[in-house]
């Protein structure tokens, strides 16, 4: 039977035949200790080219003796001759395995090699009469032995929920999934270089607290044994961004995990990547100037173009994007003028367009209400959403020209929200005020209320210039650019249940 047959088998095997596969592997790796020749002591191995470099510099490689390693991914024995497949974190290249150039001991050993096992081959790159670039191999060194079998390859790990869980499976089976995450390193490393240059500073904030605040959700706790403290992991690293302006570091950013303890979904994961900065002397506009451009930046720079598709739709990151104010999005899609209306009439209007309210809500959550339910959805173009009410946006500073409705905007592309920015609130006399109402409402029951950051209204206190700031969630912005369907299919190690928990 050919590898390749045996690959199809170890997939399709009942547990027992895995069992024994299994078996098998182990046997060999304690023959080959029991020969002197453990692979779990190899310390080392002097790679010179990678398998995507043999195939690039071929014209000046040909005939020369180089070494490559990687993990054997397919294996064809034709007698005295045989060919296999290595892949590395390149890419795969073919070895071409002869028993007179190896040696008949050796070329017993190859022939003894299973799929997954890493190996290290020097030897000289040709071009076989397919015109397919190919090592053959001098000498073959085995650096790790698999005692588990991959699954088969053609058909790959199938089970997603097993793919989330073998992260390390999936990118063997699956190595076109390396792009992905190759991808994602590349908008992050684009980030950084888009605000670096506008003389944006780096910092890093604390992650554990003792006071919740910056964002509404519900956090994760944990306990301090030394101080015999409960403290909260950071849901946003706001407050701590804005003391730093308020410090005379007018431009700041922070990109790192915050952690929320709510639903999964497609678009949530507890434990997710955001990106935080804050410019004084600038406001909401500013922000959504740096958004337009920063999003065209890294579409450009990662795809070569601000024109992409996700999930079949066609999308276009290139500026300006849309601008509406939630009241005029709410009017342009419900015919709902909010202006127009008071919170009874608004509530009434809730009722016949079956918005789910309570009774108790203002004419600023009726308002937010509507938008939810009958306008996110319709934003597939990139599109600003302004002025939000002030019952939903507490680090807010107020319109000057409607005290109701705040500075703030949050932006949608395909329907979905990507980040959330403001008008940050300096006044500490207001902002007292609002984190009271939110004490009140963490009292009365209401996990997600933000604390009393006193520190924070003390750090207000002594002056923070006008200021814009702005977040948006980096693991959405892969999923877009690499148009991929799940948040789960652009975190390596996505939040999962153990399993047997049901």
């Amino acid at each position: 039977m050919s590898d390749e047959g045996r690959m199809t088998e170890e997939a399709n095997s009942a547990p027992e035949d895995i069992n024994e596969l299994i078996r098998v592997r182990r046997e060999k790796l304690e023959e080959l200790r029991t020969a002197g020749r453990d692979p779990f002591l190899q310390v080392r191995y002097d790679q010179t080219h990678t398998s995507q470099a043999v195939k690039d510099d071929y014209a000046a490689l040909e005939n020369q003796s180089i070494a490559v390693a990687g993990r054997l991914i397919s294996k064809r024995i034709m007698g005295k001759a045989s060919f296999a497949h290595v892949l590395d974190g390149s890419g795969s290249l073919q070895i071409h395995v002869k028993r007179d150039s190896l040696g008949e001991e050796e070329y017993a050993a190859f022939k003894k090699l299973d799929i997954g096992d890493i190996v290290g081959i020097k030897g000289t790159p040709f071009t076989t009469k397919t015109g397919e670039i190919t090592l053959h191999a001098e000498t073959i060194t085995l650096l790790a032995k698999s005692l588990l079998p991959l699954p088969e390859k053609f058909h790959g790990l199938k089970d997603q929920d097993l793919r989330y869980r073998q992260r390390y499976v999936d990118l063997i089976i699956n190595p076109e999934l390396r792009n992905v995450f190759r991808t994602r390193s590349r908008i992050i490393a684009e980030i950084r270089r888009f605000l670096d240059e506008r003389g944006f500073m780096e910092v890093e904030t604390p992650i554990l607290g003792t006071i919740l605040g910056g964002a509404t959700a519900r956090p994760f706790t944990t306990h301090h044994n030394t101080l015999d403290l409960d403290m909260f992991m950071r849901i946003a690293p706001e407050l701590y961004l804005k003391r730093l302006v308020v410090g005379g570091l007018e431009r700041v950013y922070e990109i790192g995990r915050n952690f929320r303890n709510e639903g999964m979904s497609v678009r949530h994961n507890p434990e997710f990547t955001m990106a935080e900065l804050y410019q004084a002397y600038t406001d909401y506009h500013g922000m959504m100037d740096i958004v337009e451009q920063l999003f065209a930046h890294v579409a450009t720079k990662v795809l070569g173009t601000t024109e992409i598709q996700y999930q079949g739709q066609a999308i276009s990151l290139t500026p300006p994007w849309t601008r509406m104010s939630m009241i005029d999005a709410v009017k342009r899609y419900t015919d709902i003028d909010f202006d127009a209306i008071d919170t009874r009439e608004a509530l009434r209007l809730a009722k016949d367009h079956q918005v789910e309210v309570k009774p108790s809500m203002s004419w600023g959550e009726v308002l937010f209400a509507f938008f939810e339910e009958k306008v996110e959805g319709q934003l597939i173009q990139p599109t600003f959403i302004t002025d939000y009410p002030i019952e939903v946006s507490p680090l807010t500073k107020k319109k000057p020209s409607r005290p109701e409705l705040t500075e703030r905007f949050e932006f949608f592309i395909g329907a979905r929200e990507y980040g959330n920015a403001y008008t940050e609130l300096n006044d500490a006399i207001d902002q007292k005020e609002r984190f009271l109402r939110q004490a009140a409402l963490r009292a009365a029951g209401d996990a997600e209320a933000s604390m009393m950051d006193e520190d924070f209204v003390t750090a207000l206190e002594y002056g923070m210039p006008p200021t814009g700031g702005l977040g948006f969630g980096i693991d959405r912005l892969v999923m877009l650019l690499t148009d991929m369907p799940s948040i789960r299919d652009v975190i390596l190690f996505p939040t999962m249940k153990p399993k047997g928990l049901g």
